[in-house]
């Protein structure tokens, strides 16, 4: 059934990203260009913006500007981290229905589906006629019923090109590097720093994950291992590693945790330190140095993937396509890639309680046997995600 006219409102939610804006400007297009959706609002900082009535009249954007803004990182409209309660959706209600407003878009990841999903129950149950879109983002790549996700790409780009320069600052001074990069659960970034490697004794040589407990020991004998065959070590580690009874190590240090119950592992350099002192200690290295990356991996500019531009406005347009046809009243958006050796991709929609809350994780073909690395298949299905990196030039070496 074919959703009645109406206004459009649309926010962006959770932590920014490279992309994030392609799908903003990608809805907004599309639905600047349906006769179905009247006026198109923008909620400042995601549906806080909506409970305090603050928008902005984006069909009044000049398509320049809105271009402009898709090739920005960042969230353009403000973002937020708020899980809403009954009375919460009850006031989002009435200021939805004042503004007539028939269309719902949230662009996030996994806590912002959540956020849709407890909207589109409570709308259903007040028998309110609106159509409550998801549309995917996040640089975690850890969402469900997706191949991967728009920002990924991006961030595993910025994650690869900085382990290249890295690694060569370590060839120049020796010892032992650490790099903390963002992932709570799911180890799809850290990985992304074997794409670095071009040679074989490029680093990261070695590589933590959440998907693998994380034992001091056997880390402290990994690291000596390499520095004893190569005279150096570089090392991608995950932010959210875990132990054998699943608690983050970087747990230990942080007490915060955001609207949704998640522990704030990334903006500390705690778990870096952590694993340098523990290298000095037990290893007896005098030169370790830890870097947490930390939010430099969300917006960072000038190393955009394209294939990941180009699927982030893609899932936006398509979720005001599917609303406006009617045929489905609520959903989340889902990157599917096509079988076959070229790559390609579908964008479906899914139920919404499929996607909200939880998360995926690197299936185990991803990972090597030893816990410390990734295996080719996992380099194959990130490559055409990321695109080529920058290249390295090195002198012949003497025999």
């Amino acid at each position: 059934m074919r959703m009645q006219q109406g206004n459009m409102v649309i926010a962006q939610s959770g932590g920014p990203s490279m992309v994030i804006n392609q799908s903003l400007v990608g809805a907004v297009l599309t639905a600047m260009d349906s006769p179905a959706i009247g006026r198109i609002y923008g909620a400042r900082h995601g549906i806080k913006g909506i409970l305090a009535e603050r928008f902005l009249d984006l069909r009044r954007e000049r398509r320049a500007t809105l271009e402009a803004v898709a090739l920005t990182p960042s969230s353009a409209l403000g973002s937020a981290r708020h899980k809403p309660s009954p009375a919460d959706c009850a006031a989002i209600f009435q200021v939805l229905h004042r503004l007539q407003v028939r269309y719902f878009f949230y662009i996030g990841g996994n806590d912002s589906a959540e956020t849709v999903h407890i909207i589109n129950e409570e709308a259903r149950r007040a028998c309110y006629g609106i159509a409550c879109f998801h549309i995917p983002k996040t640089i975690d790549n850890d969402l469900r019923e997706n191949d991967h996700t728009p920002g990924f790409g991006s961030a595993a780009r910025f994650v690869a090109s900085a382990f290249i320069g890295d690694d060569l600052d370590n060839r120049a001074l020796g010892g032992v590097k650490i790099n903390i990069v963002m992932g709570r659960n799911a180890g799809f970034l850290t990985a992304a720093a074997a794409l670095a490697r071009t040679a074989p004794d490029d680093g990261p040589h070695l590589i933590y994950l959440p998907e693998r407990p994380f034992d001091l020991d056997r880390f402290t004998a990994d690291v000596q291992r390499v520095v004893q065959q190569r005279g150096r070590c570089v090392v991608a580690v995950s932010e959210g590693i875990a132990d054998a009874a699943g608690t983050p190590i970087a747990a230990k240090f942080i007490q915060e945790t955001d609207a949704h119950g998640n522990k704030q592992l990334s903006g500390s350099g705690a778990l870096g330190d952590m694993l340098a002192g523990v290298l000095r200690e037990r290893a007896h290295i005098t030169r370790v140095r830890a870097d947490t990356f930390g939010y430099l991996q969300r917006s960072f500019p000038g190393v955009v993937s394209v294939t990941d531009a180009r699927e982030a406005r893609g899932v936006g347009v398509a979720a005001v396509q599917v609303a406006v046809r009617g045929a489905v009243a609520s959903g989340s958006i889902a990157i599917r890639r096509k079988p076959g050796p070229r790559y390609a991709v579908s964008y479906e929609v899914v139920p919404l309680r499929r996607v909200a809350k939880e998360t995926r994780h690197m299936p185990p073909s991803f990972i090597n046997r030893a816990g410390n690395d990734v295996t080719e298949a996992f380099l194959a299905y990130a490559r055409p995600l990321v695109g080529p990196l920058p290249p390295v030039g090195r002198f012949r070496q003497l025999a």
